[in-house]
This record gives structure tokens, C-alpha cells and sequence, in this order.
């Protein structure tokens, strides 16, 4: 809670349903050094119910990565094409089928501010994640209606 209320202020209020989606290909990254607890953890602090925790990734995840995801309580999707595109159809079918009350998308790439967008849209509170400071994406902050960084997550 204290998370959640200095993030979004103090008369913020806990999503009753949260939805994460992970960008794996643009997130987990050397230059990064993201943990993937740190990520779940900043979902968490919106408060309510996980209504979904998942990882994308493409063909070329290690099997190590993927036991380690689903150890941490991740769905892991792997996809042999565009990651980008499952992970954005999935993000705007939880919107418009009331799915989650918010959705946080852990990202630094342009490509889903159309599925941002549409989540604001049918009123969604939507949170782009950065992985750091210098990952981060105006595009994204932007069209979301709250953006952080893992960095305000770990202080």
C-alpha cells in the first residue's frame, strides 16, 4: 500500500483485479538487470487480485529462463512469432472483456500504445513499467494513465 499511494497519491485507491504482461524479449535484457520478483512486485502494490502474471517470450528462451519465470508464479507464453502482437491481442482482450481493472504492461517498446490506448478507452488503469530510467519509452508513459520504473519499485 504505501507503494501504491506514493506512486499514484494519497488518495489512491487498490485495482480490485491486476493484469502483468511482460515484454521478455524488450525487459529482460543484460543492460537491465531486471528481476523478475521486482516486476510482480510492482503489480502487487495496486492491490486486489492477480487476474493474470504472464511472461512472453520468443522461441529462443532458454528453458532455464522458463522454469525460473514459472517458479516465480508466471504463465509463460512462448510464441514462435511477434511476441509483441500476442502479448498486445491479449492485453486489449482483458480490456474490453473487463478482465482486470488495471493492467500494467512491463515494456520499453512503442508497440503497444495502440493497446494502451485502448484500455484507457473502456477504463482501464494502465501503468507502463519501465525497466530503469534510461528504458524507458515517452510513447509509453504517455498514453499510459500511470507510468513508474522498477527503480521506484526497489527504492
Amino acid at each position: 500500500m504505501d507503494l501504491l499511494r506514493r506512486l499514484f497519491g494519497p488518495g489512491a485507491a487498490p485495482s480490485d483485479r491486476v493484469a502483468l504482461f511482460v515484454d521478455g524479449p524488450n525487459v529482460l535484457r543484460d543492460e537491465f538487470d531486471v528481476d523478475l520478483d521486482d516486476i510482480r512486485e510492482a503489480a502487487r502494490a495496486l492491490g486486489g487480485q492477480m487476474s493474470a502474471t504472464r511472461l512472453y517470450l520468443d522461441e529462443h528462451a532458454t528453458p532455464g529462463l522458463i522454469q525460473a519465470a514459472e517458479a516465480r508464479g508466471f504463465e509463460v507464453v512462448v510464441t514462435s512469432g511477434d511476441v509483441d502482437v500476442r502479448l498486445a491481442i491479449d492485453m486489449t482482450r482483458y480490456a474490453i472483456e473487463g478482465l482486470a481493472d488495471a493492467i500494467v504492461i512491463a515494456s520499453r517498446d512503442t508497440d503497444f500504445k495502440p493497446a494502451l490506448e485502448v484500455a484507457n478507452e473502456y477504463g482501464i488503469k494502465t501503468i507502463a513499467l519501465a525497466p530503469g530510467s534510461y528504458g524507458r519509452s515517452d510513447a509509453l508513459q504517455n498514453a499510459a494513465t500511470h507510468a513508474m520504473t522498477l527503480d521506484d519499485v526497489t527504492e
